[in-house]
């Protein structure tokens, strides 16, 4: 009720020029949700309606299990069944108005007004989930649902039915099961080899977010073959399609849908997400002899038949596997570090040549890229190890030439002394970021969670899992020669920077000196917030945090914190990190849409990115109940690996200062125990815990 309404009431009870004393409005808001799934409403009450709620509330999926209990219950498990959701909200907003017109304490006149808002909005969905058949004349396969729940994390949703065609490929409605021929043709007229571009990675991530997001735990798959006097459909020519996208194939099929042929060209995305992953199952060389073999079928083929010569197949095809070859050395060069490998290699693209002597140059051109960053990434690794070298002999001098920690301490260079501007320092630290990101192999990330010597995969008992370990193994998956150092050395930065931080804190006797310290850091941290550099961030908050720094309470006590608060805070690791996943999104969207090379920049917190990775390769495995490759993961991990590739390629814009850049990554640093021995000194421990480790600290260094 206005102003006006309020004074018309008034002078309607008490007569005209009135004067109004005090006005008091109150209102009263009531809602009502209702949750409707296959026509039974779900009261949102008790704790597992509450979970649903709450999913709905935030815009995610409710969970799996309470989807899955509801499927079940209508019958999954033993038959197709016809899924129904329905979500409607009602609300209910009263607005209650209430007049009360008193003179001297003495209430005259009282009077209420409701006003009601009735909201609804309802959205449906209806699926049908039928078990994926497969079925060639006049032989029968059928595809049944099994009575136990999967074991994998990501497995495939049961499709529809599949019918054959006159050129003997199967379709459905809702998937597709094709022999391994299928797939995208191919421009059989084109001339040049076509270089994959950076564009490839772009694109990735837009095609892999259709690929369907199945309740985990699902009902077991198996496929029944029945014989009807005739052959039965050999079941590693099956590819399984859900919503046109590939989840589930055997191996070889996926190793046959990879050769090109005359008419046909594998997609890009398929490519780079099997050349990641396929490395679980087969090393890479072994891989490329596969596909050679199967090419050079190809080619007998087309050469019996008599016409290749005549059509130009053959040399559509050798074309078509010069480009192959291309896309591998452009996603995975560090594969051909393995002289077989680049043996191979040579093999069959000469092989190519012989057949059409026109890509003749694209190979030269091929061969001399590779080597050339093959050359790069040589070069750089001895410069690691040199830099671990040097490094390493200025700790020893460090040592030999100090008695005490406190010695120790002041032949250590003040990293303000070299740069004492905290922004410059920031962009010095994103120069050393991406220089060192751009040298990581994508399969470095697969690699890292595969045993040095996985069983042979490639059986018929289906019972390959997911291998792998909790820590980075200094050996590669599958045996290859590429291991993961450049990852490596990447996590072993980020730990060298966050100790750099701590020695440089408390290198200073004065409280005052170390209070400047602190701030100057805190000062590069938030550059490098600005930036995108999340994992300088993280390493220089870490540094902050390390206990010999954050127990200096007195330092602290003089430190304006507030702008180190809020870095803690964008860095909390509470909910799994979800203030970082939040900020990092915000990064990512910059980046996408930025003209400015300074906004392009996105470094992610690099021990969170392996560990999101790590946990997505142990909690789906690699093979489904019915033995066929769990390709859905395929494009999981794809999809995660293909935003860091582009992230690392971004170039940095910032001048580039090759002192500081040099004294960042070789100036010595104190190991833990001398920072905390040094900490003791500068303020003496307070409680026993701390009074013991100093003692314990003392007395190994005069052992020593």
């Amino acid at each position: 009720m206005d102003e006006q309404d309020l004074l018309k009431t008034v002078e309607s009870v008490l007569g005209k020029n009135c004067v109004i004393v005090d006005c008091e409005t109150t209102s009263t808001v009531r809602e009502e949700e209702v949750l409707t799934i296959n026509g039974v409403p779900v009261r949102l009450d008790g704790n597992e309606q509450d979970a649903i709620k709450t999913a709905l509330s935030s815009g995610q999926v409710p969970p799996c299990e309470l989807l899955n209990q509801i499927l079940y219950q209508a019958g999954i498990l033993r038959q197709p069944v016809r899924l129904e959701t329905s979500l409607s909200i009602k609300s209910s907003i009263v607005h209650t108005e209430e007049v009360s017109v008193a003179r001297d304490g003495r209430i005259l006149d009282e009077r209420v007004r409701e006003k009601k808002e009735n909201n609804c909005y309802t959205s449906s969905c209806t699926e049908i989930w039928e078990p994926v058949g497969s079925r060639r004349q006049p032989a029968k396969v059928t595809q049944k649902l099994g009575d136990t729940p999967s074991s994998s994390g990501c497995s495939i949703p049961p499709a529809s039915s599949c019918k054959l065609t006159a050129d003997g490929r199967s379709t459905t409605s809702a998937g597709t099961i094709s022999n391994s021929d299928s797939g995208h043709h191919g421009n059989t007229s084109r001339t040049t080899i076509r270089t994959p571009s950076s564009s490839c990675y772009d694109d990735f991530s837009s095609a892999t977010e259709e690929t369907p997001n199945f309740i985990k735990a699902p009902p077991q798959v198996s496929v029944d073959q029945h014989q009807d006097n005739q052959e039965d459909l050999a079941p590693n020519s099956v590819l399984v399609y859900r919503d046109g996208i590939l989840v589930a194939a055997p191996l070889e099929a996926l190793i046959q849908h990879m050769v090109p042929t005359s008419d046909y060209y594998p997609e890009q995305k398929f490519l780079f997400a099997f050349l990641l992953s396929g490395r679980l199952f087969l090393k890479p060389v072994d891989l490329l002899a596969k596909v050679c073999h199967l090419g050079d079928l190809e080619q007998k083929k087309l050469q019996l038949e008599g016409r290749a010569r005549d059509d130009g197949k053959l040399t559509c095809v050798v074309r078509n596997f010069v480009q192959l070859i291309a896309e591998w050395v452009e996603t995975f060069p560090y594969d051909f570090r393995d002289e077989q490998m680049m043996m191979m290699m040579k093999q069959v693209t000469q092989k190519c040549i012989a057949c059409d002597p026109r890509l003749r140059r694209d190979v030269a051109n091929l061969l001399q890229t590779l080597v050339g960053r093959l050359t790069k990434l040589e070069r750089y690794e001895e410069f690691l190890e040199r830099l671990g070298q040097q490094e390493l002999s200025q700790t020893t001098d460090l040592q030999q030439h100090s008695t005490t920690p406190s010695e120790m301490c002041q032949l250590v260079q003040d990293v303000t002394d070299i740069c004492p501007n905290p922004t410059i320092l920031a962009y010095q630290l994103t120069h050393i970021e991406l220089e060192r990101l751009s040298y990581i192999g994508p399969e470095e990330f697969v690699q890292a969670f595969s045993k040095e010597n996985p069983p042979n995969l490639m059986g018929s008992d289906g019972s390959g899992t997911s291998h792998h370990s909790a820590h980075v193994p200094s050996g590669s998956g599958a045996g290859d020669v590429k291991k993961t150092r450049n990852l490596e050395s990447y996590v072993q930065w980020f730990n060298r920077l966050s100790y750099m931080v701590a020695t440089s804190i408390v290198r200073h006797g004065k409280k005052k000196q170390r209070v400047r310290l602190m701030e100057y850091w805190i000062e590069a941290a938030r550059e490098c917030f600005n930036i995108g550099n999340f994992n300088s961030l993280m390493a220089i908050v870490a540094g902050l945090n390390m206990s010999p720094i954050a127990r200096l309470k007195k330092t602290w006590a003089k430190v304006q914190s507030a702008k180190f608060s809020i870095l803690e805070h964008q860095m909390d690791p509470s909910s799994n990190f979800s203030s970082y996943r939040s900020t990092l999104k915000a990064a990512v969207w910059r980046s996408s849409g930025a003209t400015d090379e300074r906004q392009r920049i996105v470094i992610p917190f690099f021990s969170l990115l392996v560990k999101d990775l790590y946990f997505l390769n142990q909690g789906c495995s690699n093979r489904l109940p019915n033995g066929q490759i769990n390709f859905e993961k395929f494009w999981q991990l794809a999809k995660q690996v293909t935003e860091f590739v582009s992230w690392k390629q971004v170039r940095c814009p910032f001048e580039r200062h090759a002192n500081i850049i040099k004294f960042l990554q070789m100036s010595p640093i104190l190991t833990e125990n001398t920072l905390s021995m040094v900490s003791f000194e500068l303020e003496q421990p307070e409680n026993n815990h701390d009074k013991e480790r100093y003692k314990t600290l003392k007395s190994e260094h005069n052992n020593h």
